[in-house]
């Protein structure tokens, strides 16, 4: 229940987070110097202020689960998982992939992982 509660509240925060972003990038697109405060903030030296560093890995977080989550869905829709165990399992191995999957990113994007 609860990762499906999650697959619902990421994808509306996704949806929210990539409109944002989309609509900030189109109105950069207006001049040299907005396209060039737009890349400073998105690209790598955004990985320099903390809370910025913070908001990009809730947005990863919230990709993952909502990718690992929808594949469980999908798997669900074709008949298949809906016994309890099997459900339970799938559930808990979603929030594992995730958290796996976010750390693995982030390791290798901070440099970490070298």
């Amino acid at each position: 229940m609860v990762v499906s509660i999650l697959h619902r509240a990421t994808g509306v925060a996704l949806s929210f987070a990539g409109l944002g972003i989309l609509v900030w990038w189109l109105f950069a697109l207006d001049s040299a110097e907005d396209y060039a405060k737009f890349e400073s903030f998105v690209g790598w030296t955004a990985f320099q202020v903390p809370w910025v560093k913070l908001i990009l890995i809730g947005i990863s977080w919230s990709f993952f689960q909502h990718l690992l989550s929808g594949i469980r869905h999908l798997v669900m829709d074709t008949g298949a998982a809906f016994e309890l165990g099997l459900n339970k399992t799938f559930a808990i191995l979603t929030i594992v992939g995730l958290v796996l999957l976010t750390a693995l990113l982030w390791f290798y994007l901070l440099g970490v992982a070298k």
